[in-house]
């Protein structure tokens, strides 16, 4: 049984908010996959941070009319389905990426990332990348080798001292007994 006509409008202002606030969205097909594959599916994108949908086309039409991604979802046809997230676009990518190789029946249609509809190859090359997290640890890595370095080289500098001046104890360095008196300065 189809949904009413005031459900439909609710549905589609609920997906229009959701929607307004993205920062990816991927449209894909599902048609051929089997009811466990898309449960593991949604789980996840909803682990990756996002969420996953099957949508109406017109239903997904009028849900983007006004939003950034209304280019994205104009004129579509057959299955759809979309997955969003406000947060991590490569996170996202990579989840639907691995799925795709998976699972052959789930393909994309087209995406939209930060302001601009990508397409399917840009999608592929999108899960390439490091995750955001990856990023930020790599970036910590390289501001925190140089003063580690630093602190290394310093904490040498009375270490290096230190054994330099035990050695001379040892091999007395510092003993007067076998050194000549340095010579008295002159008075008239």
């Amino acid at each position: 049984m189809g949904m009413k006509k005031a459900e439909k409008k609710e549905k589609a202002n609920s997906l229009r908010s959701e929607l307004a606030n993205v920062s990816t969205v991927i449209l894909s097909t599902f048609q051929g996959i089997t009811v466990e594959q898309d449960t593991q599916l949604r789980r996840a994108v909803e682990k990756a941070g996002g969420h996953y949908e099957v949508v109406k086309n017109t239903l997904a039409e009028r849900a983007g009319a006004g939003t950034p991604i209304e280019p994205l979802l104009k004129n579509l046809a057959g299955t759809n389905s979309i997955a969003y997230t406000m947060t991590d676009p490569v996170a996202l990518a990579k989840v639907l990426t691995k799925v795709a190789k998976d699972v052959p029946a789930f393909q994309f249609r087209a995406g939209w990332v930060e302001g601009r509809v990508i397409s399917i190859q840009e999608i592929q090359q999108l899960a390439q990348l490091p995750s955001k997290e990856e990023l930020i640890s790599k970036i910590m890595f390289l501001l925190n080798a140089p003063a580690q370095r630093l602190a290394t080289a310093m904490a040498a500098v009375p270490r290096n001292l230190a054994v330099v001046t035990s050695e001379a104890v040892k091999a007395n360095k510092f003993s007067s007994g076998g050194a000549e008196p340095a010579p008295a300065a002159k008075t008239e």
